[in-house]
């Protein structure tokens, strides 16, 4: 039985515009420029796994404050004015009344995560949030899973599952020990990833019938 679910944020409760790719180009040349790293095929590479390569690199505070302001310029301007997934309203509210726990685990500043989901209503359904302020390192990695469950000691990993639309989120959730349901994520990607979720669902609709499976 899932007592407690974690959603990721951009394209999956919201349909925000964060434009990921002009994101990691940035980051890359800028870094480049600062000789932090040589030349290599960053296209295939998520912004966040740029940031931990600089990172693992060794980086001053001058760099990092550079990387969280283009990072934080790109955010604020991709979640303006974002809108809800369809059917999300209707599907929180049913899962809390079903008293499931639910909480939002995202790459994305902590204030700008609150920000989005007061602004399209449905923050008062999540009882934990985590941005990369609780996170010792982002996605892939499963700092941000393993921060929100730790606040909730009676609930096992077998009986939380995380929501998301990247193979990042399949591969935090992986290395965290719990279940990951794809929400209209890129099968091609996934397997090319190695990431094998345990149901896949392109609506939100439908999860609830994934919740009765499981």
């Amino acid at each position: 039985m899932i007592k407690g679910i974690l959603f990721d944020l951009d394209n999956t409760l919201l349909q925000s515009r964060i434009d990921f790719f002009a994101m990691k180009k940035e980051l890359y040349e800028k870094l480049l420029d600062k000789s932090i790293f040589e030349p290599f095929d960053w296209k295939h590479n998520t912004p966040s796994q740029i940031i931990e390569l600089a990172r693992n690199k060794g980086i001053d505070p001058e760099t990092e404050a550079m990387i969280w302001e283009t990072v934080t310029r790109f955010e604020e301007e991709g979640m303006r004015d974002a809108a809800l997934s369809p059917g999300v309203p209707e599907m929180l509210q049913f899962l809390s009344q079903q008293g499931i726990v639910l909480t939002v685990v995202t790459n994305n500043a902590h204030s700008a995560a609150v920000k989005a989901l007061k602004e399209t209503g449905i923050v008062s359904f999540f009882d934990r949030i985590a941005g990369r302020e609780q996170m010792k390192a982002l996605k892939p990695s499963p700092s941000g899973i393993e921060y929100i469950l730790a606040g909730y000691p009676d609930i096992r990993r077998s009986e939380w599952l995380y929501v998301g639309d990247s193979w990042i989120d399949g591969r935090a959730s992986e290395l965290a020990g719990i279940s990951f349901v794809a929400f209209c994520a890129c099968e091609k990607t996934l397997k090319q990833k190695g990431v094998e979720p345990v149901a896949r669902i392109t609506q939100f609709s439908d999860l609830p019938d994934i919740l009765a499976a499981l």
